[in-house]
């Protein structure tokens, strides 16, 4: 049980560098056609950036079902869950709290969040595929802090 923690939790945590991978080298690279839509305006709630959540929720889900199928493979449903726990949080956090797609109120004094949110805006301010800075979802660098 122990050692399914730690995979779940150090899978979390690891997801924030794939995220940020994935983020500047698949969705600004040669998967910019989706993640246009995020960075541009567009009409109605969804938009094809949303996409790239179907898709890692499938990988999450399969890799699951797979550790919980195959007795040899067993570690790979607590990576799933990881995965899957990371995404719960990128939704709160990308899509709930940042860009308010599900209207609630929030504001906050926490300079963790602050400056997660700082970053993600400087993100925004680019709505081109090369020229963006702040990758990351979760985690932003102290430089962000001021800005």
């Amino acid at each position: 049980m122990l050692v399914n923690v730690v995979i779940v939790l150090v899978t979390f945590v690891g997801m924030e560098g794939v995220a940020w991978w994935t983020h500047k080298y698949i969705m600004h690279g040669f998967m910019w056609r989706w993640h246009h839509s995020h960075h541009n305006h567009h009409a109605g709630f969804l938009e094809r950036n949303d996409l790239f959540s179907v898709v890692f929720s499938l990988a999450a889900v399969g890799t699951v079902v797979v550790g919980f199928e195959v007795d040899s493979l067993w570690f790979l449903a607590p990576i799933g869950i990881g995965v899957t726990l990371y995404g719960i949080f990128y939704f709160i956090f990308h899509d709930v709290i940042v860009h308010r797609r599900i209207k609630i109120r929030f504001s906050t004094r926490n300079s963790y969040l602050k400056r997660i949110i700082r970053a993600h805006y400087i993100h925004h301010k680019v709505h081109k595929r090369q020229g963006a800075e702040a990758f990351g979802f979760l985690y932003a660098p102290k430089k962000y802090r001021n800005r």
